[in-house]
This record gives structure tokens, C-alpha cells and sequence, in this order.
């Protein structure tokens, strides 16, 4: 059976690597504000690239935040993806999705180390999920973010100055705060196993 796939058009700027990054495990992706689009999809992916405010008012001008909530397939968040499912972020001070609660908050790290943090770092991973299938603790993923998801509802975590959510999962919804597409063979296990996994109960 051939599975549909909406990317949810956030307006960030790695739509395009992410379309691609799917295309090369054979599936075709719709890129879409399309209500209709997004609920009959098998899977739905929200990326995002920038700020939570703008994303935000993005998601909100194309009348998406209900719909969103409302999802009972698997849905994969990337990046600022995962950090617009929660309640709210520091980050311009604005509401999320709420579908997870808590807080994204800015990275707490010392002067020796880069805000933002971008590069490669690898997971660990705190307890078995559909996404983490095939995969390890010694599997490397590239991440680029200054601000981060609390650890309550974490699959898997990084550290970069301190402990933070890399993967969090609440029901159907999952995200990751590093970016798959640009995550090699590592990255592309993960989206293949987000593609092929069986649907999961919605959270409520």
C-alpha cells in the first residue's frame, strides 16, 4: 500500500531538503496548507526553520493550529517543528500547538561552547520508540537550534552545555530537534521508520 505524506508548508527553509530527503526512501510528499490535504494524509510531517513567533503567526494565518491538534495520525515535528508542539517557548514569548506541555527555553551553556548550537552530536536514548528502531546510542544526527524542549516527554536526549529533549513523543505525535534530512544514513533510518511504523494511539 502506498502511504500519503503531507510536509506541512511552516514557511521554513528546509522544506525543500526535506521533500528530498523523502523522495530518496521512494515516497512522495505533498507540500500543502491544504486542511483537507493534511487531515486524509497517512502521515503528516510539521518542519521548521527560524523563529517560533513567526512560524506560528504562519500556522494561524493558514488557520492550521486546531487542525493540527485535532490530528490522530502519526505526525513527525523537525527541528522548530518539535518546539511549536508544545505549550509555549521563550522564544518571542508565544503560545504553541499545546499538544505536549511545557516550555522551550533557551539554551543555558558556558562561553566555551556556540549558541546556536549547530553540529553533529549523538542521542541517548532513554526508551524504545518506533523511530529508534535499528538505530543507537552511537548514531550521529546534525542539530541546529539555540533554544530547547523540556526533558519530561523525552524519547532520547543530547547535551550541549546541558541535557535537552533530541526526540520527544506524546501519543501520535513525535518530533526531533535535530534535522533528519541533513542527518545521513542515521537521518534517514529514522524518517523511514516514522514512514513505515504502524499508527499509534492519538494523544488526547
Amino acid at each position: 500500500m502506498t502511504l500519503s505524506v503531507a510536509v506541512i508548508h511552516s514557511g521554513g527553509a528546509n522544506l525543500g531538503s526535506v521533500l528530498y530527503a523523502l523522495e530518496r526512501l521512494g515516497v512522495k510528499a505533498h507540500l500543502t496548507r491544504d486542511a483537507d490535504t493534511i487531515r486524509g494524509a497517512d502521515r503528516v510531517i510539521l518542519p521548521g526553520v527560524g523563529a517560533a513567533a513567526s512560524a506560528m503567526a504562519a500556522l494561524h494565518a493558514a488557520q492550521l493550529v486546531d487542525l493540527i491538534r485535532s490530528l490522530t495520525q502519526p505526525v513527525l515535528g523537525i527541528c522548530l517543528g518539535l518546539q511549536l508542539l508544545f505549550a509555549r517557548s521563550e522564544e518571542g514569548d508565544v503560545d504553541g500547538l499545546g499538544v505536549i506541555p511545557g516550555t522551550v527555553r533557551r539554551l543555558m551553556v558556558p562561553d566555551t561552547l556556540r549558541l546556536p548550537h549547530m553540529g553533529w552530536n549523538q542521542l541517548r536514548w532513554q526508551q524504545d520508540d518506533p523511530l529508534a528502531e535499528g538505530l543507537s546510542d552511537r548514531d550521529w544526527f546534525y542539530f541546529v537550534h539555540s533554544y530547547a524542549a523540556p526533558m519530561d516527554c523525552a524519547v532520547a536526549t543530547a547535551e550541549h552545555g546541558q541535557p535537552f529533549a533530541a526526540v520527544v513523543r506524546r501519543g501520535n505525535f513525535a518530533a526531533c530537534q535535530f534535522h533528519p534530512e541533513k542527518s545521513a544514513a542515521a537521518g534517514a533510518k529514522l524518517l523511514a521508520n516514522f514512514i513505515h511504523q504502524e499508527a499509534l494511539t492519538p494523544c488526547s
